[in-house]
């Protein structure tokens, strides 16, 4: 991406001032070589962002932002109420609260080796994975409502996980104000054999080894040790989620005009938060969350219970469990030191408040809150942790993965499959998929340098970097 209008106000950080109707800047956070390989489309979007109602401060986009549906993909914005701030389906995203949870074992890469292989195939026999994929729950009407109100902590009231995990968990593992009856009949359909499933396209199941420390005092804080092993999950609220941003995305689209909004692109559709239909969509929303919430709570019984198998020592605690693809309500510090209740949506971005923030685990709050950071299939994955002054930047935010670079049609047609697996078994990576058709689409190179998005990430004062995972078992939709 080239563009004149674009100012480099910092090394890692480039700026559009407003024009048009924009009513605030954009602002992106990237290395020279990075802004110039992102498309346009980000540009394009990011601006058309900054021109929504009540929109405060700026529209961001993060390291790893690529093209999205409405909102870029690494969007964040936020938008306040009390002078007609939006809420936007696209600006959550269709998966939504889908996120990354990582477990530590206190094995060595040694131990899990000896046993990968078994590991491996235990692991992908155990957790239902791919496109439709069914779980090992069948809910019915009654309680798929408890689960879309309670969460994380509907699954472990059942029996799925320890009490001590939601402790590890954004919004203590459920999120208020979720109304399932806001969420469609078919919505719930699609829902009701899917918790504990891990889905298809980039989601995953990684078993890896912590291959370096960039903070010792922080990696003893949160308990990494280089040379041990983690598990770390990558899913979200599966057809449920998808489906209500479907159908409120229709909505929006019908309704915002009758609000006075005038849209500088469809797929931006939204309509203030304060209206009826805003709050319709945040509370099923919020009930998309704890869907995501108790589908990863779920599958890690699932892990820990394979695990017990081969390792009846191992308990495997929960590290944390953050998500991307939501919209929250928050008290914010803004530049000028001033408090407002913004609804900050992040689509594709994770929150990293930096530490002290009352919102983190208290046993972490020195830390700043643990940022988990996944790579493409085979490549590294990252654990940061926010920095203190994140605040005034993006609203405590961070970016979420390496971000692809293109499509999945574009990667089918250059990597086929078994080449894929092949060549990671070479480097030391047991990989089990639901399709070769699916390997091909989340092939290594579909993505952007993960390394590289975080070491700006990191640059830009958004999160600092903690330590990095090297994959020994990956498990695919």
């Amino acid at each position: 991406m080239r563009d004149k209008r674009l100012q480099q106000r910092g090394e890692y950080e480039w700026l559009i001032e407003p024009h048009g109707s924009m009513r605030v800047p954009a602002i992106i956070y990237a290395s020279r070589e990075q802004l110039e390989e992102m498309d346009q489309q980000v540009l394009t979007q990011l601006t058309n962002v900054a021109a929504l109602p009540g929109i405060c401060q700026a529209a961001y986009a993060m390291p790893d932002a690529h093209w999205g549906y409405g909102f870029p993909i690494g969007g964040v914005a936020a938008f306040d109420p009390r002078t007609g701030g939006i809420i936007s389906a696209g600006g959550v995203g269709f998966d939504i609260s889908c996120g990354v949870r990582t477990m530590l074992t206190g094995l060595t890469a040694d131990e899990v080796r000896a046993v990968k292989f078994p590991l491996a195939d235990s692991l992908f026999r155990e957790i239902p994975a791919g496109v439709g994929s069914s779980g090992h729950l069948h809910l019915r009407a009654r309680e798929l409502d408890a689960m879309l109100a309670g969460g994380a902590r509907w699954a472990v009231d059942r029996g799925y996980g320890r009490a001590a995990d939601l402790e590890r968990i954004e919004d203590n593992g459920c999120v208020t104000g979720a109304r399932p009856e806001m969420v469609s009949a078919r919505a719930k359909k699609r829902q009701q054999d899917q918790v504990g499933t891990l889905g298809s396209g980039n989601h995953y199941l990684e078993v890896q080894v912590i291959e370096r420390i960039y903070h010792s005092d922080l990696a003893r804080q949160l308990d990494l040790r280089e040379g041990e092993v983690v598990v770390s999950l990558h899913c979200g609220s599966r057809g449920l989620g998808h489906q209500i941003g479907t159908e409120f995305l229709r909505l929006m689209v019908t309704r915002a005009a009758a609000y006075g909004i005038t849209l500088p692109d469809r797929e931006l559709a939204c309509v203030p938060v304060e209206s009826p239909e805003g709050r319709q969509y945040l509370g099923a929303m919020r009930a998309a969350m704890n869907c995501a919430l108790a589908n990863r709570q779920v599958l890690t019984h699932l892990v820990r219970r394979v695990f017990a198998r081969f390792f009846p020592a191992a308990a495997l605690p929960l590290l944390y469990d953050v998500s991307h693809n939501t919209c929250r309500l928050e008290t914010l510090t803004l530049p000028d030191g001033g408090k407002k209740e913004l609804y900050v949506h992040r689509k594709g971005a994770t929150r990293a408040l930096p530490p002290g923030n009352p919102d983190i685990a208290a046993d972490l709050r020195s830390c700043g809150q643990p940022v988990l950071i996944g790579g493409s299939m085979g490549t590294s994955s990252y654990i940061l942790a926010g920095m203190p002054g994140a605040e005034n930047r993006a609203f405590s935010s961070s970016c979420h993965g390496a971000g692809r670079v293109m499509s999945r049609r574009q990667a089918t047609r250059r990597w086929r499959g078994k080449e894929v697996v092949t060549r990671l078994e070479e480097q030391g990576v047991v990989v089990r998929g639901a399709s070769y058709r699916g390997l091909a689409e989340e092939a290594p190179g579909a993505y952007k340098d993960v390394s590289q998005v975080v070491e700006t990430t990191e640059a830009a004062g958004l999160a600092r970097r903690v330590a990095e995972l090297s994959p020994l078992i990956c498990i695919k939709g």
